[in-house]
């Protein structure tokens, strides 16, 4: 299914993507050693030079050089990669794990700058930006009717610390223009998106990927929870295409006693590193899920793994994407950085999870996607991976290496098998933007309403769900929700839950029914 990238995503001021391509270590080595003089790289500089100097027509050589830079590398492996300064720029900012803004979730609404929701105790909703309003100036600037790029909107926005920036916005439930003055403020970019608990013993931990405060979100998440009754815990990683694999390293240590070995890499001279955990876990004992999809990956399934490996405890779901490399950063001059493997990591049992690319990036990118139509996400025994080497755990349990972890308990994706993914649309910015027309057209039919009212209007009706439907066919969708219908509003009502209430209450509706979630109710 071919969906028009307009709708990919909600513009969200306060989240920025982070996939599985850029997952992984991140170490900064010394420059110097890189740049040794050889014949090749003389020929590279005179051949750029010779351009430069004398082609007949002007040449931007830098684009020249960057695209030699991604041929180069396309030569290694997927993981290799060239970031470009802008690139590299929001990665740095999303894997710092704040920034200073006004802190609003917002996407552009026709031809305007619309607020989904300010953030809770932030700038905006201190200075009283409400959910609708458009923001139609910063200072003196213009923002609407101006389809602006978004990095341009950022940076109108973003300022520091402290400084303070007028904006005025249309609010459409006054019909007027109002001037509001914000002070900007740090705001953080959550990586541990709810901790909550599934009912009076199991707690839930939900982490969308591995920034430089993960650790800390997550060990005064799961501090909150076992303070509220947690016995058991659930770690929600999927979707999690990875990042800092300290982090998952860190909080793997919060599971596992003194010297058990958590993870091992290995380089191409045979050096071996490996990583013990410490005799600190906060949760050595306990009933132990981990969740893991088809996008788990890199540093999601360092931790998967560990927790296998050392037989402490059940890994749920699907198989993970398949990512067992570790790259190193080098950084350039004009902000652009080369992501370069420099080692392979190997799960406690010695086995590499790592999926074959001897076909080339197009395939090993492809190879995720071909799971839905050969079967694999609906049924364990269509599982296509190697079945040697094998390895045993401590327990004696047979596990293998190549093409990611296998859970001990499979879950099938919840949706229909048919070529279209019901769940990836759902989980792309078309089911956001749908619910915030909706809501943008008449916000007084939520006015009021507590949260068991909400959720008594939501089951009550199709209404949303055939609005949805024409949505969908309306931007140039050929997709009828009809078979997954219930999974479906599900979906919508969570949304719609999340832009009128909080991230909490959307966990709330989405978990109650989902499949993974019901697997490990049902086994403890």
């Amino acid at each position: 299914m071919k969906i028009n990238s307009k709708y990919f995503p909600i513009l969200i001021f306060a989240t920025l993507a982070f996939g599985i391509l850029l997952g992984g270590w991140l170490n900064f080595p010394s420059q110097n050693r890189f740049f040794a003089k050889n014949n090749s790289k003389n020929k590279l500089n005179k051949l750029i030079d010779f351009i430069n100097n004398e082609y007949v027509d002007n040449v931007n050589t830098d684009s020249i050089v960057n695209r030699t830079v991604d041929t180069i590398l396309a030569q290694l492996d997927p993981h290799s990669v060239y970031i470009s300064p802008r690139e590299q720029n929001q990665i740095a900012e999303n894997m710092k794990g704040d920034f200073v803004g006004i802190g609003v979730n917002f996407y552009m609404y026709k031809d305007s700058l619309a607020i989904i929701k300010p953030i809770e105790n932030g700038p905006s909703e201190k200075a009283g930006i409400k959910s609708g309003d458009r923001i139609l100036y910063a200072d003196k600037t213009k923002l609407f009717g101006r389809k602006l790029p978004t990095d341009t909107l950022f940076s109108k926005l973003k300022g520091e610390n402290g400084s303070e920036i007028e904006v005025t916005v249309y609010r459409k439930s006054e019909h007027k223009n109002i001037k509001i003055k914000i002070k900007r403020g740090i705001i953080p970019i959550k990586s541990v998106d709810a901790a909550v608990l599934l009912n009076p013993t199991t707690g839930f931990i939900k982490i969308n990927r591995f920034a430089e405060t993960t650790y800390a979100e997550f060990k005064a998440g799961l501090t909150k929870l076992k303070q509220e009754g947690a016995k058991s815990l659930v770690i929600d990683l999927r979707d999690n295409g990875g990042g800092y694999m300290e982090e998952a390293i860190a909080i793997a240590d919060e599971f596992l006693k003194d010297k058990q070995l958590i993870v091992f890499t290995k380089n191409k001279k045979g050096t071996i590193e490996k990583t013990y955990a410490s005799d600190k876990g906060s949760f050595e004992n306990g009933d132990l899920y981990v969740l893991i999809n088809e996008n788990s990956a890199s540093a999601s399934e360092i931790l998967a793994g560990a927790i296998q490996d050392n037989d402490r405890g059940t890994i749920v779901g699907r198989r993970s994407f398949g990512k067992g490399l570790v790259q190193r950063e080098m950084d350039f001059d004009d902000g652009s950085a080369v992501r370069l493997t420099i080692a392979r990591y190997y799960t406690p049992t010695g086995r590499s999870i790592q999926k074959s690319y001897s076909k080339g990036n197009e395939d090993y990118f492809k190879e995720s996607e071909s799971r839905f139509t050969n079967g694999e996400l609906f049924n364990k025994d269509s599982i296509k991976t190697p079945k040697t080497p094998k390895f045993k755990t401590p327990k004696g349990k047979i596990v293998y290496g190549g093409g990611g972890i296998v859970p001990d308990i499979f879950v099938p994706i919840e949706v229909e098998h048919s070529k279209e993914n019901t769940a990836y649309l759902l989980q792309s910015g078309i089911l956001g933007q749908f619910v915030f027309e909706q809501l943008d057209r008449d916000r007084r039919a939520f006015k009021g309403l507590s949260f068991e009212q909400f959720r008594i209007k939501m089951n009550g009706t199709d209404l949303y769900f055939n609005a949805f439907q024409k949505y969908i066919f309306k931007n140039g969708l050929d997709l009828n929700l009809d078979k997954n219908k219930l999974f479906v509003k599900r979906y919508l009502e969570a949304e719609f839950a999340r832009q009128l209430f909080n991230e909490d209450r959307f966990y709330e509706i989405l978990l109650k029914d989902d499949t993974m979630i019901k697997a490990v109710l049902n086994k403890g």
